[in-house]
């Protein structure tokens, strides 16, 4: 392979020079690519669909604007873009060996060197760690990482001289203002520290400058901060361990089982650097063995992330969220391609490669390539799982529960850092991914600069990270841990029962005792498989004990058109405000009605498909029929329904309904079928400390009883219980069985 270029006098230059490139792109991997092109359809096409991209790119000639805007604004975008084109065009070059490319990268990296130095701190202030090409930090780290990798592939392009300068006037002043001059930004456990990292650690390993790949690693020393700072989502920055640097972030965030307790949005966003500097560290660093660092949970996290998406592969919405981001993000390509390459070729790892329809353009694509062209590809199973949260996995969990086509998501975690939301015990239904009752994510339009610069709106926190914005308890109106960062970090909720090891009956229980003090949450979700219909159904169970008597409304955010009810309700003629904070400001009250003590019936339609909401009632409990949008004056809130039960004047409850996908209407045959719920009846028929029982009554007149152990989930416990003069005995936590 030829990597020459430039004046002549590179062929006096020291042999180190040959070591590149070896961050992700490797000389061996450039050898078998090119011995390989042409009979690599995935990646053929995706090297063909790259370089028409930068040779249009290269046509239309390159713009490095003086720094002004917030995301989706024009200067913040095009040094968006910089990073990629150069990224891109290095790759190119190296495996083309065309000149023209390398060129590319050079004139851009030069264009860089000679403002950089120039530029301030950003003009746009919102940011805790302002960066000086974006307004935060954190963009600027984007750019490092991906520069990174294009300097690597042109390292031997360049004479001796303009790495100097590049190096000297760019690239270590760049590292430096991203950490020694912004220890807040890079001293800390966060996605942004993540990328922050990375960024040095890269730079680093390009340059073979270890001092800078130390910091990486381990973070800064002897840097005193605030124990009381925060960053602008109010969570805190210094940490209570004080384990800093690239290690600390690998062992903080994730579980065991690979969860990233941000959630799998920043999980996903995370991951790229994650991995991307796995993938050089394994290159040039192999003593570290990176990749087996806490029992491998890298690459455990590629699979928790797969398992978090829904049928079409969109990321479950647990904390700040946007809707829409799924598995065919660049993220999920690259870490797909590194965890199949480094992590013993999965060949269920191809077939979500093949969804992609693409791969990265380096070692661990041509592997992902080789493995789809010899038909090693086999479906990747998506099972019900549960995946814990916290660094020893012992801070609660999320449990997916899987009966196709439902999809259950049930949230029992940490906080979450910054990110998290007030919503413990919540829970998204998903019917062949279509998201059937919803979490409402987070309140952004990422980078679409009309809507707040593209940066999160004020109402994610007054609205969206507020309990009452998901499907879960709120008390007295108040949100859970008081809405306040302070309290809700300190907590977590703890896994009761996760059982899937029978077909027909599926369950997940979690409790919760510090949301609100004083009271205890019990929340239990199960999905139930009755051969007598099409579809399982869904029973959840939400106790409460107190110790004093209180409001609780337990919201329910269907998607869709409300078809019918089986109670009388009064249609405001002007909606009202629901309330005043905590989020129920921005709920508009439709409708309410006033329960006689008899289960209560939704039926709505979405999609083409009927559901049936069935509710347990008792007397007096109300019936609101709200909608999202209430003091929202920009609309920047979706305005999208919800029915809440409220109990007033309570002290301990039981919340018990079924969600039923039981129907379809076809527009061009003008037909619904089974447009009507198959549940004649739900009701709680037993109710202490020790046990709860539910009664399902079906309308092919069969019934059934669930029977939960409440304080003992002993799955070898034998229990004995009378209820109505009919003793039930079982052995286990819990027990479905039919009434003769």
């Amino acid at each position: 392979m030829s990597c020459n270029g430039g004046s002549d006098s590179k062929s006096n230059e020291n042999q180190s020079e040959s070591a590149h490139p070896s961050l992700i792109l490797t000389q061996q991997g450039v050898k078998d690519i090119k011995a390989n092109l042409g009979s690599i359809p995935i990646f053929d096409e995706t090297l063909a669909a790259t370089k028409k991209e930068i040779d249009a790119e290269i046509k239309a000639g390159f713009d490095v604007p003086t720094p002004k805007d917030y995301s989706g604004g024009y200067t913040h975008a095009t040094h968006k873009k910089n990073y990629s084109l150069m990224q891109k065009a290095g790759v190119l070059y190296q495996i083309l060996d065309d000149e023209t490319y390398a060129k590319f990268v050079k004139d851009m990296l030069f264009s860089y060197a000679e403002q950089y130095p120039t530029w301030p701190a950003h003009p746009k202030t919102r940011s805790y760690a302002r960066g000086k090409l974006f307004w935060q930090c954190l963009n600027d780290s984007n750019w490092l990482v991906y520069t990174s990798q294009a300097y690597d592939c042109i390292y031997n392009y360049l004479t001796l001289e303009e790495r100097e300068t590049l190096e000297t006037e760019l690239f270590k002043p760049f590292a430096n203002y991203i950490s020694k001059d912004n220890p807040q930004f890079f001293n800390r456990v966060h996605n942004h520290s993540t990328w922050g990292n990375v960024a040095v650690g890269m730079i680093a390993l390009a340059m073979d400058d270890d001092s800078l790949l130390q910091a990486a690693l381990y973070g800064l020393k002897d840097i005193k901060l605030a124990k009381d700072m925060k960053d602008n989502d109010g969570g805190y920055i210094n940490p209570e361990d004080g384990k800093i640097g690239f290690f600390a972030n690998l062992d903080e965030p994730f579980s065991p089982d690979g969860y990233y307790t941000e959630g799998p949005y920043y999980q996903r966003y995370a991951m790229y650097p994650f991995l991307i500097f796995a993938q050089a560290l394994e290159n040039k660093k192999p003593e570290l063995k990176i990749l087996e660092y806490k029992d491998r949970v890298l690459l455990k996290g590629v699979n928790a992330l797969l398992n978090l998406t829904d049928a079409d592969g969109d990321f479950f919405l647990l904390n700040d969220s946007q809707k829409g981001m799924s598995y065919y993000n660049s993220s999920l390509v690259s870490a797909v391609n590194i965890a199949y390459h480094f992590g013993g070729n999965n060949p269920e790892l191809l077939s979500i490669a093949q969804k992609q329809g693409e791969v990265t353009l380096d070692d661990a694509g041509l592997a992902v390539a080789l493995g789809i062209q010899q038909g090693k590809a086999k479906p990747f199973n998506k099972k019900s799982i549960e995946l814990s949260d916290g660094p020893n996995g012992n801070q609660g969990g999320v449990g997916i529960l899987r009966s196709a086509p439902m999809e259950l998501v049930f949230k029992y975690t940490a906080h979450g850092l910054s990110h998290g939301h007030y919503d413990k015990l919540s829970y998204a239904l998903f019917e062949d991914g279509n998201e059937v009752v919803q979490d409402y994510g987070m309140s952004r339009f990422v980078n679409i600069e009309q809507k707040g610069g593209g940066n999160y709106l004020k109402e994610n926190t007054t609205w969206a990270k507020q309990t009452i914005s998901h499907n879960t308890i709120v008390q007295n109106e108040t949100s859970q841990f008081q809405g306040k960062y302070d309290i809700g970090s300190k907590h977590h909720s703890n896994g009761y029962i996760f059982s899937v090891a029978q077909d027909n009956v599926q369950v997940a229980s979690a409790k919760e005792e510090n949301a609100y003090p004083g009271t205890k949450l019990h929340r239990t979700m199960v999905i139930i498989k009755d051969s007598d219909y099409n579809n399982p159904y869904i029973l959840d169970i939400m106790r409460v004990q107190t110790e004093s008597s209180n409001q609780y409304d337990l919201p329910f955010y269907y998607l869709g058109h409300i078809m019918q009810t089986n109670f009388e309700y009064d249609k405001l003629k002007t909606p009202q405000i629901l309330g005043t904070s905590d989020g129920y400001q921005h709920l508009y009250k439709e409708a309410i009605a006033t329960a006689n003590g008899k289960h209560i019936k939704l039926n709505w339609l979405l999609n083409n498909t009927f559901y049936t909401y069935s509710a347990v009632t008792s007397n007096n409990d109300e019936i609101i029929l709200a909608r999202i949008g209430a003091n929202d004056p920009e609309y920047n809130l979706r305005q999208e329904p919800t029915l809440i039960l409220r109990k007033k004047n309570t002290k301990d409850a039981v919340f018990a309904s079924i969600i039923e996908s039981h129907g379809t209407y076809t527009p061009v045959s003008e037909m619904a079928l089974n447009a009507y719920s198959n549940i004649k009846n739900i009701e709680v028929v037993y109710d202490t400390s020790a046990y709860t029982a539910i009664k399902i009554e079906t309308k092919n007149n069969t019934s059934r009883v669930f029977i939960i152990s409440n304080e003992n989930n002993d799955k070898e416990a034998q229990h004995s219980l009378n209820i109505n003069n009919k003793t039930y005995t079982w052995k286990g936590c819990y027990v479905l069985t039919e009434i003769n």
